[in-house]
């Protein structure tokens, strides 16, 4: 409900331009009503075009002379008015003209006053005292100025009303941009405020938790070669020792001692390594067609595994996919207090494929499931160099799942032990044979 309120409609950016739009023609439509307002009322105007009915009534000849007489004199009246004028006779039927034939008002009334014609727009009738009427049209020779004055004010406002709106998205966008830049110069404690709800808002959301978790993987990369450094001094530390026992006749467990410890240190030093090409380069090639079955039973004939299930083909890596299942191997005999080792692999609803390696053995406590599954970390009980592992085992193992579209789980056995389940996405394009 939080993230859809912070997401909810007045909110939303385009929402925000929209409204500032509507604003600016809500101030044009305010101040065209201001401008109506102060304009003469129609009253007003009646009062004003009868006074000038009666004037022009005088000036204008009466209603027997010529038309052309009539004609003569709108046309002097239009010239002293700038206006276009019609002159109709008591049946509304045109009888001279100064400029383009007015049409007729549709409404008709028996004063002077304001009245609209199609194509004419705001037309003044003024009824004379012999019964004929006078149409004037004075907007006619100046609508265009008008109109493009009209518009230049219409788009003057708008850009006043749409300018304090966008000045404040630049500026937000300016120290965003501020922040990814001291982002990039290295400090990778910066962040940026979060200021509103809307888009941008969410983007500088978004920049705060990416900026979060590079921080933590590279805090977590230097941990991890901290601890890396420690792990690689204790079998040096112990070969060490060992060399000094060396005698001149060497008892054969000191060199298997220090064959294992060697051993160790070579792992150590090649899980590390490929941990750091799985972080650098989480897509990895996944070119091969792989017998999942297959490579599961080669590698668990090295425990002595009983490995069965239904054969499923896995497009991925070949190499990163055998070390993970030896990694699910050596896990199960090194905590799965030498019980039997299990193993099953079939197809997962929808594609992909589903690998089980499980044990007998003592157990994950539940709130060490997930945890077994980060780098150097050793489950409780266990010291350093017990067993053989070095705790990067079920971390590469995750990673591993994780370039090929899937994903690892410790779950609780039946009976006691545990489980690591491993699902492949549909992404792999899995298929049973």
């Amino acid at each position: 409900m939080k993230r859809l309120h912070r997401h909810s409609l007045r909110h939303r950016l385009y929402l925000q331009i929209y409204l500032a739009l509507v604003t600016a023609l809500v101030l044009f439509a305010v101040a065209a009503s201001c401008l109506w307002w102060i304009a003469p009322r129609d009253r007003e105007a009646e009062m004003f075009l009868g006074g000038m009915a009666e004037l022009i009534g005088e000036v204008l000849p009466p209603p027997d002379r010529p038309a052309d007489e009539q004609k003569i004199a709108l046309e002097r009246l239009a010239g002293k008015f700038e206006a276009d004028l019609t002159l109709l006779d008591a049946d509304g039927r045109p009888v001279a003209s100064a400029g383009p034939v007015i049409a007729a008002p549709h409404t008709r009334f028996s004063g002077s006053g304001i009245a609209h014609s199609a194509g004419h727009g705001m037309l003044a009738v003024m009824a004379l005292p012999d019964g004929r009427r006078l149409l004037a049209d004075h907007a006619g020779r100046h609508r265009p100025l008008g109109a493009l004055l009209m518009i230049a004010v219409l788009a003057a406002m708008l850009a006043l009303a749409s300018l304090p709106l966008a000045r404040r998205l630049t500026r937000r966008l300016e120290r965003l941009r501020a922040g990814v830049d001291t982002l990039g110069s290295g400090n990778l404690r910066a962040r940026v405020n979060v200021e509103g709800s809307d888009e941008i808002a969410e983007l500088a959301r978004s920049f705060n938790r990416a900026a979060e978790r590079i921080e933590r993987l590279v805090h977590a990369q230097k941990d991890a070669l901290a601890t890396a450094s420690h792990e690689l001094r204790s079998p040096l530390a112990r070969m060490r020792v060992a060399i000094e026992l060396l005698g001149v006749d060497t008892r054969r467990d000191v060199r298997e001692r220090i064959a294992s410890d060697i051993d160790e240190l070579d792992d150590l030093i090649g899980e590390i390594l490929l941990t750091s090409r799985l972080d650098a380069s989480p897509d990895v090639d996944r070119n091969d067609d792989v017998d999942l079955l297959a490579l599961v039973a080669e590698e668990g004939a090295r425990v002595g595994a009983d490995v069965g299930g239904t054969a499923v083909t896995l497009r991925g890596d070949a190499r990163l996919l055998r070390r993970l299942a030896r990694n699910l191997f050596e896990n199960a005999r090194r905590y799965g207090s030498g019980s039997a080792i299990e193993a099953d692999v079939a197809p997962a609803p929808g594609g992909g494929a589903v690998l089980r390696v499980s044990d007998r053995g003592p157990g994950i406590p539940d709130v060490e499931r997930e945890r077994v599954f980060e780098a150097f970390y050793r489950r409780s009980g266990t010291s350093e160099g017990e067993g053989g592992g070095v705790g990067l085992g079920l971390a590469l193992v995750r990673r591993i799942a994780e370039s090929h579209g899937g994903t690892a789980r410790a779950v609780a056995r039946d009976g006691g032990g545990t489980t690591i389940e491993v699902t492949f996405g549909a992404r792999q394009k899995g298929a049973s044979q």
